[in-house]
């Protein structure tokens, strides 16, 4: 019996084709918006793109009949409250190896004082970096794949696709490269894996914002190698980057990497309570 290339059992179009068009349907919105911003001497905000990821994830989804909410989950209590726990997940996933590091003498901070204006707009950039990366990597392509291949392989090809976005980051380098390069792989599965669990992506959303937030917006950490203002300022002691992450941020640390772990683990092993099983 011959395999039809392009339709499954089920006369429906392969997921792979899907994917495909995925990304046709992304380029034919964000080449346009490069463009304009490029005649303007303009970036395309980080805002914007999540705009686009949206708008080509609803088109995709119009084409196969379905509803957004399939890929972000219904938008009521349980959504908020999913959303919330996992905010709460990142802010620890930060704040418990930042308190160990301080505990040891490894790093202390100085208040920055900084204006609503400069903390609103720290925000906004944090919101726009969760839900672009979430929907980009946990939304339409990320379900294809899980629909086409199963969970495992498609959380390790967007986990390696979600490394390969941040390998040019700034200070990429040495041990630095190698310990962030571990840690954002797993916390691809981490988010990953909290989606598969749900089948919401308000977990990972909140999970990815606070994480960053908390690294940056208030410990002052740099977040993945990019430098952020904060609430706070560190001011790291004589110690290897490999323990506090230096600039880079706390995702090219030791303890940072056994915190994604622990949390990966937790949130792969959580017992979801009765009546509310996705």
């Amino acid at each position: 019996m011959s395999i039809n290339p392009f339709l499954n059992s089920e006369r429906q179009l392969r997921n792979g084709w899907w994917i495909l068009i995925f990304f046709l349907v992304l380029a034919s919105i964000l080449m346009p918006a490069l463009l304009v911003a490029q005649q303007n001497s303009m970036d395309v905000s980080i805002g914007l793109q999540a705009v686009i990821i949206v708008i080509a994830s609803w088109i995709c989804q119009l084409l196969r009949r379905k509803s957004l909410t399939e890929l972000l989950g219904k938008f009521n209590m349980r959504w908020l409250k999913e959303f919330c726990l996992g905010g709460l997940t990142g802010a620890a996933l930060m704040l418990v190896p930042a308190l160990i590091m301080w505990f040891l003498g490894w790093v202390h901070w100085q208040w920055n004082p900084i204006g609503f204006s400069t903390l609103m707009s720290i925000v906004l950039l944090f919101v726009g970096v969760a839900a672009a990366e979430e929907l980009l990597f946990r939304g339409f392509i990320f379900q294809r794949l899980i629909a086409g291949l199963g969970q495992w392989p498609a959380q390790l090809i967007l986990a390696g696709y979600f490394l390969l976005t941040h390998l040019n980051n700034p200070g990429m380098t040495g041990d630095v490269k190698v310990l962030a390069s571990i840690n954002i792989f797993i916390a691809s599965l981490m988010f990953g894996v909290a989606f598969i669990r749900t089948k919401s992506l308000a977990m990972p959303l909140g999970l990815h914002f606070m994480a960053n937030l908390t690294q940056g917006g208030v410990l002052g950490f740099g977040v993945s190698g990019a430098d952020q203002s904060g609430l706070l300022k560190p001011v790291f002691n004589e110690v290897p980057e490999w323990l506090t992450g230096g600039q880079f941020g706390l995702e090219a640390s030791v303890l940072g990497l056994v915190c994604v772990v622990i949390t990966f683990i937790l949130i792969q092993r959580w017992d979801i309570p009765k009546g509310i099983d996705p």
